[in-house]
């Protein structure tokens, strides 16, 4: 996953499991094919979020095994065979609990940096 550099010259690092939720958020909004989750990602992010397929891909495997999406293999809007993936029953149950603990997350890193 690359990240636009910020103005002091770092990276931004996103925390463990923070790809997948992105994932099954974006699937919340409708089946989608990898390219398209990861354009979602970067559109949603302004622009902030470049996923690699590297990163992309082998979390979409990993969410698969884990019965959280489905995918079956559809026609893209550019009449191209494409793996299309949605979220399952499990995937949305999963989705509500990762974002509960990234909400608590964010919280806690907010107090602490408020404190500092």
């Amino acid at each position: 996953m690359r990240h636009k550099r910020t103005g002091s010259g770092g990276t931004i690092g996103l925390l463990q499991g923070t790809l997948d939720m992105m994932i099954l958020r974006t699937l919340e909004r409708g089946p989608q094919h990898g390219h398209g989750i990861g354009l979602a990602i970067r559109a949603g992010s302004e622009e902030f979020l470049h996923i690699e397929r590297g990163s992309l891909y082998p979390a979409l495997h990993r969410l698969e095994e884990q019965g959280w999406i489905d995918a079956e293999w559809k026609t893209s809007e550019h009449k191209q065979r494409a793996k299309y993936y949605r979220l399952t029953r499990a995937g949305r149950t999963q989705l509500r609990l990762e974002a509960s603990r990234w909400e608590r997350m964010v919280q806690a890193i907010a107090r602490v940096m408020r404190s500092a």
